[in-house]
């Protein structure tokens, strides 16, 4: 842990459960915000067709909206939980590493 601690520049045990609780519920609530978005969009399951690859497109065109629902909930979730900073400097990390940089520019 301490080794986690010091490339993320945290000082404090309180703080990294925080932080690793941040991510356990971003994870559960993105994957739960998909399937009400995808109804609301009338893009259900009962939208595609009932062959193989129906099934198929569902589940990759909902596991692709996972992706930005998890990117607003961490930074969300993180502001609730006091941990702006941490999660904005996170997401950045990550979306550069992506080649998602020029939406920081």
């Amino acid at each position: 842990m301490q080794k986690l601690k010091q490339r993320w520049g945290i000082t404090s045990n309180f703080q990294l459960i925080i932080i690793f609780i941040v991510f356990a519920i971003t994870g559960s609530s993105s994957v739960y915000v998909a399937k009400p978005f995808l109804e609301l969009i009338h893009l259900n399951r009962d939208s595609f067709a009932q062959a193989w690859w129906g099934g198929t497109l569902y589940w990759t065109l909902r596991i692709l909206l996972i992706f930005p629902f998890y990117q607003v909930l961490l930074v969300l979730f993180g502001w609730i939980f006091g941990q702006f900073k941490f999660f904005w400097q996170f997401e950045r990390k990550m979306l550069i590493r992506m080649g998602l940089g020029f939406l920081f520019k």
